[in-house]
């Protein structure tokens, strides 16, 4: 089993850029699939990046391409993201996943290991 700790949310003028961390403990990093989630209040669940194992490979969804930037240290056992040029859409609960075994990257009930979240808020 693996926990995750996410870090870095805050609030910020639209425009601006925030990075989250996300640091898990308990288990082989190296192993496991990494992704984050977000949800805004109202609304489903969403999808943002994952990034495979070993860092090579990395899926965005296209809301955030070009924007957002997804990392990790396994060194450290801790993922990145990078947000720039964010948006007010872009306001939600931001929440690090994780699995060994992850069919479909997109799919949050693949995902069986889930930080507490941490709100991000951008402002017009």
């Amino acid at each position: 089993q693996v926990q995750l700790v996410e870090s870095g949310g805050g609030f910020v003028q639209a425009g601006g850029s925030l990075r989250l961390s996300c640091a898990a403990s308990g288990d082989t990093f190296g192993n496991y699939l990494m992704g984050w989630f977000r949800q805004a209040p109202g609304k489903e669940r969403e999808f943002v990046t994952a990034i495979s194992r070993g860092g090579t490979g990395t899926r965005y969804v296209d809301s955030v391409k070009g924007r957002f930037t997804i990392s990790r240290d396994n060194a450290k056992n801790t993922i990145y993201l990078q947000m720039n040029s964010l948006k007010p859409e872009d306001t939600a609960v931001y929440y690090c996943a994780a699995d060994r075994y992850v069919t479909v990257w997109s799919k949050g009930d693949d995902y069986n290991y889930w930080g507490q979240g941490t709100q991000v808020t951008v402002s017009s």
